[in-house]
């Protein structure tokens, strides 16, 4: 058994953006990019932070990253998420499940909903340069 959790992050947790430094202390290791399957919403919460939930229909493939995390590091890494952000399974476009970080339902309550725009970097902006 691998000593080691897979976690799909749809955020500022990806690499160059704002909470990235929160993953790479806890042990993070990039592992590669992916998308959800098209059952997925993503919201812009204050500008701030995505959150992003699963539904049965009028959803989109989501990009993502798929990060590596010591399993001990999953309670420090959500201590240092902001409220409202949860650990569920997360469908890949590939039929796989991982964990991922989901919103609950009442922080996209009022948001402005992105999820036409297909992914967090594409609305910010923020693209990554390898």
């Amino acid at each position: 058994m691998s000593n080691t959790v897979l976690l799909a992050v749809n955020g500022t947790l990806m690499r160059g953006l704002e909470l990235n430094p929160n993953m790479t202390k806890v042990g993070g290791v990039f592992v590669r990019e992916d998308h959800t399957d098209a059952h997925y919403r993503l919201w812009t919460i204050n500008d701030k932070h995505p959150g992003m939930i699963r539904v049965a229909t009028g959803g989109t493939c989501v990009a993502l990253e798929i990060w590596e995390l010591p399993p001990a590091s999953f309670a420090a890494l959500l201590e240092s998420e902001p409220a409202g952000l949860s650990i569920g399974k997360v469908r890949l476009a590939d039929g796989t499940e991982v964990l991922g970080v989901l919103a609950e339902p009442w922080l996209v309550e009022g948001q402005k909903e992105i999820t036409d725009t297909g992914s967090w970097r594409n609305y910010t902006g923020h693209h990554h340069t390898s």
